[in-house]
């Protein structure tokens, strides 16, 4: 299989990405109008609680069963080592060059985040129908690819939905904090009394000194018996006890965001036999379920790219994104997270913790290479942060991908038939 047939199998799905967005892009405009701002929201609240749920149930409940999940175990660890370099990279992007605060979430997301859905369903299947490739006749190939493509999308759904989803909310806040300093003379005379003058509690004298006041505080708790460094210690303690069960509480409440829902439902159908019985094969007696639990997940991949695409027209304007920030995702996600996973796959092969199946090798590699995911952009859109921004990396990054997933293909082929 040769550089040019392998840069035509990598740019294909890139290539359809981009036209879609241009797409999007063409129906945003004052010209035809069918994707208005508010239109581009009521169709990002349908791919987040109906598409994007239907498309993970329906992707594992088909291909992934129980003994899938024992025998590909290390496929979880790789995608958490793609997140935490990823997220390092990003975070490294963020401290050097210092873009506003409301926009790293985005960008360490967008570091740290892959395409591990879609790209690898349309990749596997070309790369399988070529003659000379590594991983066998094309039957077999397509066979095993896809089931590990699902698999790894369905994973990559719980790292995208918890992970990334917490960065982008949090950087919604920092959106709102940054509104606020950025235009305070909206809030008028008794914001700035509430914020920046002290409060005087009722009936208080002003001529009394604040040493003074110390003072008697102090001498009012060794009255009642108390040590102040005990009230710290329980202080600090019912503090600390706070933080645990909001991030607890917030833990769960993304865990129960429809994406993570349908892969969770679906993780268990597709694990319990007679579960899977009922919905999925010919002789299923709820195949019309699963058929059109199928349908809908079908219109994530469409809907979102529109959305991006879309949202683009207004980037290009108005993007507060850095060129040289740009530039640096494209490195990360490119240039160092390629060489980073090429030594993980080996280090692990030589350990002896991956099968001996080079498809599987080889998706784990893939799994280091790809653009970023276009869930960020649901996200972005849910939110309402920097949606302009994020199409306009989603588009530069998707069009360096075509020429570097075909020569990083090509290396890791290589290095599997060596």
């Amino acid at each position: 299989m040769g550089l040019l047939s392998l840069l035509e199998v990598a740019s294909m799905p890139n290539i359809q990405v981009l036209l879609i967005c241009l797409l999007g892009a063409f129906l945003a405009t004052d010209y035809c109008n069918i994707l208005p701002p508010h239109a581009r929201t009521s169709l990002n609240k349908i791919v987040f609680g109906v598409f994007t749920p239907c498309l993970m149930f329906a992707n594992l409940s088909k291909t992934v069963t129980f003994e899938d999940i024992i025998s590909w175990w290390f496929m979880p660890v790789n995608i958490g080592f793609t997140f935490l370099f990823g997220g390092i990279l990003g975070w490294m992007i963020v401290k050097i060059f210092k873009p506003k605060p409301y926009l790293e979430g985005l960008i360490v997301a967008s570091s740290a985040t892959g395409n591990l859905g879609n790209l690898l369903l349309i990749i596997i299947p070309a790369i399988c129908a070529e003659k000379g490739n590594p991983f066998g006749d094309h039957d077999t190939c397509s066979s095993r690819g896809l089931s590990y493509a699902s698999f790894s999308m369905a994973l990559g759904g719980f790292y995208i939905w918890t992970y990334s989803y917490h960065l982008v909310k949090k950087s919604s806040l920092r959106l709102k904090e940054f509104e606020e300093l950025a235009s305070p003379e909206q809030r008028g005379d008794d914001y700035l009394q509430s914020h920046l003058l002290p409060q005087k509690a009722a009936g208080e004298d002003d001529v009394v000194p604040s040493t003074n006041k110390l003072a008697l505080k102090e001498i009012e708790s060794q009255e009642a018996g108390v040590p102040i460094l005990e009230k710290e210690s329980e202080k600090l303690g019912v503090m600390v006890l706070g933080k645990l069960q909001q991030m607890f509480h917030g833990i769960m409440k993304e865990l129960m965001e429809p994406p993570t829902l349908g892969a969770i439902v679906g993780f268990i159908f597709g694990a319990v036999t007679w579960l899977r019985d009922l919905l999925v094969g010919e002789s299923a007696p709820l195949r019309v379920v699963q058929d059109a639990v199928k349908l809908l997940g079908d219109g994530t991949i469409p809907s979102t790219t529109l959305i991006l695409g879309a949202n683009l027209t207004q980037g290009l304007r108005s993007s507060r994104v850095k060129p040289v920030i740009i530039l640096a995702l494209v490195v990360a996600r490119y240039v160092a997270l390629p060489a980073i996973g090429i030594v993980i796959v080996k280090a692990a092969r030589g350990l002896g913790f991956l099968p001996p199946d080079p498809m599987y090798q080889f998706l784990l590699m893939v799994q280091y290479t790809l653009p970023p995911a276009m869930s960020i952009g649901i996200m972005t859109q849910l939110f309402g942060v920097a949606q302009e921004e994020c199409s306009v990396i989603m588009f530069w990054t998707y069009s360096a991908a075509a020429v570097a997933l075909a020569l990083w293909y090509a290396l890791f082929m290589w290095i599997l038939s060596t």
